[in-house]
């Protein structure tokens, strides 16, 4: 399974010590400044970061290229879109309006939106949307999404009637499940409530007031000074991200930002400024799952496998950008990574990161496992390229990267290459590699839907659940493949 705007899942926590010397802090700003530099060496980063804590920031620096084909190098200026980090900006401006009276947290979406079906619009609150209980589809994971709807203008009206209205998953409330179509909707309640765009309200209740002079809605038309250029890593190389209309994602995922500028909202949301202390307080108190109103809660497990933190935070990945903020409130610390690929590991690096910070040693950065893959395969086989993967997990563990993450990618990429059969293959051994991960089913089952196979395709979705209860995807899909045949006239 693909994932969208999503949310990503790494990890945070407590702190218990602030004060540190000054070759502590110089030690520290080596360490990982090292450690972001092997990551842009090995191809698994490339963007900006800037870690602080309550003494101020430890280190602000660019890595790589905000533009690879005219070589112009990132800075800690460089504009890049941020994804899904944008709900949580939704959140506040809802929170704004909630403390002022104008929306109350338990009214539905029917009364919202009097257009939207109420049949299901009545049964849907607020705080559904805000924390990803509303059983509404989310849009992005539509069939269509790629082909029909991400590349495409349409107004919102258009959006909402036809991808963002579809039967409930489940009853809302009871369930949590991540869900683009929530936050757009929030977008649409933003500006029916205010008279004004989204893009408006945001600038005028957040950015001006704290003084985020690099962060807006991203209009690919519109000439942005500064704005990185968003591409994805392929077996075969860099390449340029695909489009996609920027008015689509709106509310659920399309600023754009710097690190420096995100540094300011951190650092506003220990003021009052924004908001009361006590719709603050409603804002981060977490739903199911850990996640509260466009942020999610985290348990992180630091390198050495044992230590553990608490963080709040939330990623973002929308077409050739990945991004990160993770902070630790009680110790004002704060994490954040902005990338222009959509391959990079911004999840290692940021545990790696929160590991310098409590004092345990880093892993070390390790190769992507699909670079000599892809070269078995241009040689040879699909056959060859699986050979060369047992035989480097076998003999060098350490030096290579054998996460589900990179097998599914792979096989993607091969999927999109049309090479249905080879991509097949890479997904069985991703299934037998990690036979517990639910996603890693939920691909295969894709790649068996691609190639007509309803059977195995069922078999597999079936086996996702097993592992992902949740997985809302392999629901759907299932719901559709074992519909009864219609009967015969």
């Amino acid at each position: 399974m693909t994932k969208r705007w999503m949310c990503v899942r790494v990890v945070l926590g407590l702190a218990l010590v602030l004060g540190v010397s000054p070759a502590l802090a110089a030690g520290r700003k080596e360490s990982i400044d090292k450690l972001a530099s092997k990551y842009l060496e090995y191809g698994q980063f490339n963007g900006t970061v800037l870690v602080a804590d309550a003494q101020g920031v430890i280190l602000k620096k660019a890595y790589g290229m905000a533009n690879f084909e005219w070589k112009v190098p990132a800075t800690p200026d460089t504009k890049f879109r941020i994804g899904s980090i944008t709900k949580q900006f939704t959140s506040m401006v809802i929170m704004q309006l909630v403390a002022e009276g104008k929306l109350r947290l338990e009214d539905p979406l029917g009364k919202l939106l009097p257009e939207y079906r109420q049949d299901t619009g009545a049964r849907v609150t607020l705080t559904h949307l805000l924390n990803h209980t509303s059983g509404i589809p989310s849009f992005t994971k539509h069939p269509d999404f790629g082909a029909k709807v991400s590349r495409n203008p349409f107004t919102s009206a258009e959006l909402i009637k036809q991808y963002l209205s579809g039967d409930l998953e489940f009853e809302p409330g009871t369930k949590y499940a991540y869900n683009n179509s929530g936050y757009y909707l929030l977008g649409a309640i933003i500006e029916r409530v205010t008279g004004k765009s989204y893009a408006q309200a945001l600038q005028e209740r957040i950015f001006d007031p704290v003084g985020m002079k690099s962060t807006g809605y991203d209009v690919s038309a519109e000439v942005v000074a500064k704005r990185a250029s968003g591409y994805e890593s392929t077996p075969e190389g860099i390449r340029n991200a695909p489009f996609i209309d920027m008015g689509i994602p709106s509310a659920a995922g399309a600023l754009y930002s710097t690190v420096e500028d995100l540094y300011l909202w951190d650092r506003a949301l220990f003021t009052d400024k924004l908001l009361s202390p006590e719709h603050k307080q409603r804002m981060f108190t977490p739903g199911l799952s850990g996640y509260a109103f466009g942020w999610q809660h985290h348990d992180l497990k630091l390198d050495d496998g044992k230590t553990g933190i608490k963080l709040l935070g939330h990623g973002g990945g929308i077409e050739g950008f990945t991004t990160l903020i993770l902070r630790v409130p009680e110790t004002k610390e704060v994490v954040i990574l902005l990338a222009n690929n959509s391959r990079s590991n911004v999840d290692g690096l940021a545990t790696g990161i929160w590991s310098i910070l409590r004092g345990v040693q880093p892993t070390p950065v390790r190769r992507s496992i699909t670079e000599p893959m892809v070269a078995a395969l241009a040689k040879g086989t699909i056959g060859d390229a699986i050979t060369t993967y047992r035989t480097l997990k076998a003999q060098k563990p350490d030096e290579y990267k054998l996460s589900p993450g990179e097998l599914n990618s792979f096989g993607y990429q091969l999927l999109r290459k049309k090479q249905l059969e080879d991509a097949i293959e890479i997904f069985k051994l991703n299934v037998e590699m990690f036979p517990r991960d639910g996603n890693v089913h939920d691909s295969l089952g894709e790649a068996y839907l691609a190639r007509g196979d309803k059977a195995l395709a069922i078999e597999s979705y079936r086996r996702s659940l097993e592992f992902d209860p949740g997985n809302s995807n392999a629901v759907r899909v299932l719901k559709e493949l074992e519909q009864p045949a219609p009967k015969a006239p």
